[in-house]
């Protein structure tokens, strides 16, 4: 009897499982919203301030009635940057050939006195300061506006702050973490009361979610917050921790593609105590919420975003990827500010 020989079989192909993908900002347009660009205070009258924005550049600068402008940056004669220009009787003036530039962007003069060209144009996009910083919207015309605090602005301390991380995702990359029930669970060690938030009794609209929840932090603080996110890029927190209101809000700006930075906006109400229990309790809450940011570090510097296999748990989550996927995008200001 001959012995019989057996070929091991081949192993069967692995693939990973996948859900439909996300592209990444700047593929197709970037996301149509208001764009964090810098803090006011950066920009004190007669300074032009540079940025780098989507995949361009950006100057920002105050006109006649100390409004911010936000304007493409290269000048459309030879394209010299205009951050490194002034202002000139509220114009912007570049530093090159001394060509000026109205609020609109519109050329209004040249330094050789030849006449302005028509066709010679700066994009100026719409522009807003609120909350201590001055905001882009990434279009012709806003289309919603920033979320408010439950409160009168002039109800309001409010300290603004930019962060120093420039972190290598896109905005709703980090904006993800907020309908992540469970990661605001197991890596911010965050309780609820009354177990996790319903992802049926989000409130949706066509540019934001929200949704409340009682719980507390790990430190045994009891905490009542209202949070979602607006766009695709600005986190939203309203709520309490031990009894007394604050505000948050997040928001992210798109220096270039594939990359994000943050700024913290924290409120309190001027009414709730003095001034200098008013700065300790801000002081108390930057530091709570610069924590919860420590935490995400140092999955979001390395994290290869890509939704793949999911569970029931994450049924928010999902959700607010496919609000992702179907959220509009533009790019009006391609060729200027490139």
């Amino acid at each position: 009897m001959s012995a019989t020989s057996f070929e091991p079989s081949a192993p069967p192909a692995r693939r990973r499982v996948l859900a439909p993908p996300i592209p990444p900002e700047g593929e197709g347009g970037f996301s149509q919203t208001w764009f964090p660009i810098c803090l006011s205070s950066d920009v004190p009258a007669g300074k032009v301030v540079g940025r780098d924005f989507l995949d361009g550049r950006v100057v920002v600068h105050r006109g006649p009635d100390g409004a911010a402008r936000v304007l493409s940056a290269y000048c459309p004669h030879l394209g010299a940057d205009l951050s490194v220009g002034d202002v000139h009787e509220g114009q912007l003036r570049c530093a090159f050939h001394h060509w000026r530039f109205d609020a609109d962007g519109g050329c209004v003069a040249t330094g050789c006195g030849d006449p302005a060209p028509a066709r010679a144009r700066l994009f100026a996009f719409p522009a807003q300061e609120r909350y201590g910083l001055v905001w882009a919207f990434n279009g012709e015309t806003p289309t919603f506006d920033l979320p408010d605090f439950p409160f009168p602005d002039d109800e309001l301390v409010v300290r603004t702050l930019e962060m120093d991380d420039v972190f290598p995702v896109d905005p709703w990359v980090f904006c993800a973490n907020t309908p992540d029930i469970q990661h605001i669970k197991a890596l911010h060690g965050i309780t609820f009361d009354h177990g996790d938030p319903d992802p049926d009794d989000f409130t949706w609209t066509d540019h934001s979610f929200r949704y409340a929840f009682e719980g507390r932090l790990p430190s045994g603080d009891p905490i009542a917050y209202d949070l979602g996110i607006t766009a695709t890029n600005i986190f939203y927190q309203s709520g309490s921790v031990n009894g007394r209101w604050f505000g948050f809000v997040m928001p992210f700006g798109i220096p270039r593609p594939g990359s994000i930075t943050s700024f913290l906006v924290l409120a309190a109400r001027r009414e709730d105590a003095s001034d200098d229990d008013t700065e300790k309790f801000l002081d108390a809450v930057q530091a709570l919420e610069e924590s919860i940011v420590a935490d995400d570090r140092p999955v979001l510097n390395t994290i290869r975003f890509r939704p793949g296999t999911t569970t029931r748990s994450d049924k928010a989550l999902n959700r607010f990827l496919q609000y992702v996927r179907d959220f509009p995008r533009t790019h009006p200001s391609r060729d200027f500010i490139n």
